[in-house]
């Protein structure tokens, strides 16, 4: 692969209706680096035709099915087939479309939950070690320059050792049984075939459990789970409510609504620890709230000199002109790319995004939270995730 060409990619879902697929091509193009040349968009082929269409590609590019275009693309001379796939698909899709791929020879983008189950993500998890390809997770939120500095606060030892984790997720949008009027984006997450044992959870929870062990490096040694269904008729939780004990003695709380009227995205952590804490909002991603013991709470801000290596490393303007969800995904696609040329060029390197086994990890999360649910007994050992 010469280190002179953008990177050619293929994605599949993202058709006409989607939300998540013209994200990951807004941020995919961010940089230059990489762009879209192929895609089976939607199990409705007219569908997939048109939005290739709209999106100017060749026609002989826009397959009817995924298994279609793997095939082919990989038939293709080395010099035009697609250097990697997005997977924006229902989770339902994930496993089966990134397996066809990996085995095809393709490095994968894939979107989060990983896989439908623990199961799935375990066999997914194989055949990334088998096939030796790139597989990054899209929990975006990792890409923001504040949560990168909120980490090295941790790294560094200026929080000591840490006591608490709270993370929130709070949306309002499922607050009405919208899937029953055939809104596309909530009926397949109230759908159990398509979203699996979890809506609410798996939807957003997910992004909060996985946020709060980026920043503290804390794993889960058991938990205590409520899920609730509000809205009558459906048939997945839309309120989720966790009480976690971490490896270490470190305590938790994370909840995710999905019926919270008035909230939009707000998802937000704070981490308590012996020597300060820190909190950080999703809709004001621009700014870190670090509190040290003792002392006036500091605002950390995006773009300032003071800020770590790290979080420099994944920002792109000077302070005060703010950057946000869009740039996240790009910093993970910025680190995928630069793993994909790694790997052609066969050196190895250290890189910045979530992997395979986050994944898993984050399947675990979820099968042991919904083994809670269910339990009288409440308090549930997380599951072996090895």
């Amino acid at each position: 692969m010469s280190a002179q060409r953008k990177l050619r990619y293929g994605m599949v879902g993202g058709g006409q209706g989607a939300f998540i697929g013209a994200v990951h091509r807004m941020a995919a193009n961010l940089d230059g680096q990489m762009e879209l040349v192929a895609g089976a968009f939607s199990a409705d082929a007219e569908n997939s035709r048109v939005t290739g269409e709209q999106l100017f590609l060749n026609p002989a590019r826009v397959y009817a099915s995924y298994a279609e275009m793997a095939r082919r693309e990989a038939a293709l001379p080395a010099a035009e087939r697609i250097d990697f796939v997005t997977i924006v698909t229902p989770n339902f899709l994930h496993a089966p479309v990134a397996t066809t791929f990996l085995k095809a020879g393709f490095h994968v983008v894939c979107d989060k939950p990983m896989t439908l189950d623990l199961k799935e993500a375990k066999a997914l998890r194989a055949v990334v070690r088998k096939t030796g390809r790139v597989f990054a997770l899209t929990h975006n939120y990792t890409g923001y320059p504040m949560v990168k500095e909120a980490r090295e606060l941790v790294r560094t030892g200026r929080l000591g050792k840490i006591l608490k984790v709270v993370a929130e997720y709070p949306q309002g949008w499922l607050l009405d049984r919208i899937e029953a009027d055939g809104h596309k984006q909530a009926a397949w997450r109230a759908d159990p075939k398509k979203a699996g044992a979890t809506c609410c959870l798996g939807d957003i929870g997910t992004h909060a459990e996985n946020l709060g062990r980026y920043i503290t490096g804390l794993h889960i040694e058991s938990l205590c789970a409520s899920f609730t269904t509000f809205i009558p008729g459906r048939k997945l939780e839309d309120d989720a409510n966790l009480l976690i004990c971490y490896q270490g003695g470190a305590q938790g709380v994370l909840h995710a609504s999905q019926i919270s009227c008035g909230e939009e995205n707000n998802l937000n952590i704070r981490v308590y620890g012996t020597l300060g804490s820190l909190a950080w909002h999703q809709e004001h991603p621009n700014e870190l709230k670090f509190q040290p013991k003792g002392e006036p709470a500091r605002i950390l801000r995006r773009g300032n000199g003071y800020v770590s290596d790290a979080a420099k490393k994944f920002t792109r303007l000077p302070f005060g002109h703010p950057e946000a969800f869009i740039e996240a995904f790009a910093n993970i696609y910025l680190e995928a790319a630069a793993a994909i040329r790694d790997h052609a060029a066969g050196r190895p390197g250290v890189y910045d995004f979530p992997t395979v086994d986050d994944g898993v990890y984050g399947m675990a999360f979820l099968e042991t939270a919904v083994k809670s649910a269910k339990s009288k007994v409440k308090w549930t050992p997380f599951v072996n995730y090895k």
